[in-house]
């Protein structure tokens, strides 16, 4: 008679085999629900919760811009106080709000402060003034892509141009993305951020300076006289230069375009004309 297998006896051996089997290997870990902490919110740059945020204005810290899901208790204080900053207060939904905490308890608002610290003008000046040349800044209109924001700081340091100046809203602002495109020039290069693009044109036409657009339809970049005390006005990737900017430039300089593209990328255009003016003011000398 054939003997039958005990089925507890079997149970037990196949349990005490996995326990053998995994006692050798590495547990896997578990993955966290908890949100990232501190490393996530330094180099993203971002701030979650009523308290963080409010702290963070009264500490005068610069902050870019604001994300809000609703409008109650104390984040109406909260509002109020970055209005008074000129902070741009952005209407988001509480999903996006979730995605960008990665989990956290954002209490429904959001700060992105900025990386690096922002300069005024007379630092551009003073760049200037240091170099012994007149100064030279590249004004950027509405530029969104931290792409080209850092390749314009990169030629305007190998190019010698004093400073760059971007408006406070609709813009891009100097984060983790712009420092490595700009291999290091943002900590070099002065960037300024303002208000109203009109208003530091004029504030510049002031001081002396000659105003130049970077648009079509203008002079040949090669032919026009770029000396003196220059701004270049750069515009957006895809509208350019906004139509009120424009009509208080001094002049248009343009790049001819022989082949089927008719526009360069924002960061190119600069370029180029960051270097015709590098090589007039060499050519002076």
């Amino acid at each position: 008679m054939a003997k039958r297998d005990n089925p507890r006896l079997k149970e037990q051996s196949i349990r005490a085999g996995k326990n053998k089997r995994s006692s050798n290997l590495n547990p896997r870990p578990k993955k966290s629900t908890r949100p990232k902490t501190e490393e996530y919110v330094r180099h993203e740059n971002v701030i979650i919760g009523r308290n963080p945020v409010m702290e963070a204005l009264k500490s005068g810290r610069e902050i870019d811009k604001l994300l809000v899901a609703s409008g109650e208790g104390s984040i109406v204080k909260i509002v109020g106080m970055a209005k008074d900053r000129g902070v741009p207060i952005i209407k988001a939904e509480r999903a996006s709000l979730d995605r960008i905490s990665a989990g956290g308890a954002h209490q429904g608002i959001i700060a992105y402060a900025s990386a690096f610290e922002y300069k005024e003008l007379e630092d551009i000046m003073e760049k200037a003034k240091t170099s012994g040349e007149e100064p030279l800044i590249i004004i950027l209109d509405n530029l969104e892509d931290p792409h080209n924001l850092g390749a314009i700081m990169r030629t305007a340091e190998c190019a010698g141009a004093h400073g760059v100046i971007i408006p406070k809203r609709n813009a891009c602002g100097l984060t983790e993305t712009v420092a490595k495109s700009s291999a290091g020039a943002i900590e070099y290069v002065p960037c300024v951020r303002v208000t109203n693009i009109v208003r530091t044109i004029e504030e510049l036409k002031e001081k002396g300076f000659w105003i130049a657009a970077c648009d079509m339809g203008g002079q040949n970049y090669y032919e026009a006289d770029l000396s003196g005390k220059l701004a270049v006005v750069i515009g957006s990737e895809g509208a350019g230069i906004s139509k009120l900017v424009k009509e208080n430039c001094d002049f248009t300089v343009s790049m001819p375009m022989v082949g089927r593209i008719t526009s360069l990328n924002a960061s190119n255009a600069a370029a180029v004309l960051m270097y015709e003016v590098r090589r007039q003011r060499d050519a002076r000398r």
